[in-house]
């Protein structure tokens, strides 16, 4: 047996972006107990050479017989997330069928799980919003996430949405938290809800997104366009917590464990 560990996030046509998430895999895989096993960065789309297959192949060259693939994504309910599981053999989560086909891979296959509601992770949220916020007993959050309109990886969406948020509430004291998706497009709607049910508080919109890029620059912002609130942009990268989440998974599957 020869373990070997890919790492898999969606990809950019940004730089600094794809940057960004290759820190945080080198970083993982330079912790101690990891150093001994090859890890690959690849991609979903658009960084071509690093694709995949890329990285399958390029693990298999060094000999790896067992793989763990990690889904470097936001959420479990990300269609991405699925259309990879199926070209790995895995079951599928709804009747869409994705278009990657079927990896050629001959390692056995362990598929990791996206981030969701890590507990580490709404610790890093919580300090990105740290400094946009006043009062926290008289603040609401609002979480917006990437999102579906396929009814079984909304209510995916949701779910995570909804349990990360109640842990930053808890974390920093807030008066509630309420999420949004941008597919479908609910975000403006959202906040002007709460804006009317709750005009006494301030609202602190918090991007869920792995890096600062076009979702967190344009498409947020423009989606609440003239509406108060308070938002900085900040994203998960680049923060050490993702590293260590990564890192987790990591050491849980070489122990022999589950991957959670």
């Amino acid at each position: 047996m020869k373990p070997g560990i890919l790492v898999i996030s969606h990809g950019s046509r940004e730089a600094a972006w794809v940057r960004l998430v290759d820190d945080a895999v080198s970083a993982a895989a330079s912790s101690p107990r990891l150093k001994p096993i090859p890890v690959v960065s690849s991609f979903l789309e658009i960084v071509e050479g690093r694709l995949i297959q890329d990285g399958i192949d390029e693990l298999e060259r060094q000999g790896v017989t067992d793989m763990l693939v990690i889904p470097l994504f936001i959420s479990s309910g990300s269609t991405h997330v699925d259309e990879i599981g199926q070209a790995f053999g895995e079951p599928w989560v709804s009747d869409l069928e994705g278009d990657l086909g079927t990896f050629r891979v001959n390692a056995k296959v362990r598929y990791g799980r996206p981030i969701d509601d890590d507990p580490e992770i709404a610790e890093l949220l919580a300090g990105n919003i740290a400094g946009l916020s006043e009062e926290p007993g008289k603040e609401a959050l609002l979480l917006i996430g990437h999102g579906s309109k396929e009814k079984v990886f909304h209510e995916r969406w949701q779910a995570g949405l909804t349990r990360l948020g109640e842990r930053l509430r808890a974390l920093g004291g807030y008066a509630r938290a309420e999420s949004a998706m941008l597919l479908p497009d609910q975000a403006a709607a959202k906040l002007k809800a709460m804006q009317t049910e709750h005009p006494e508080e301030a609202v602190i919109v918090v991007p869920l997104f792995l890096s600062r890029g076009y979702f967190t620059n344009q498409v947020v912002p423009s989606r609440l366009e003239g509406l108060d609130y308070r938002y900085n942009g900040q994203a998960m990268l680049p923060h050490p917590a993702v590293e260590r989440w990564l890192v987790r998974q990591m050491e849980q599957w070489l122990e022999g464990g589950q991957v959670v």
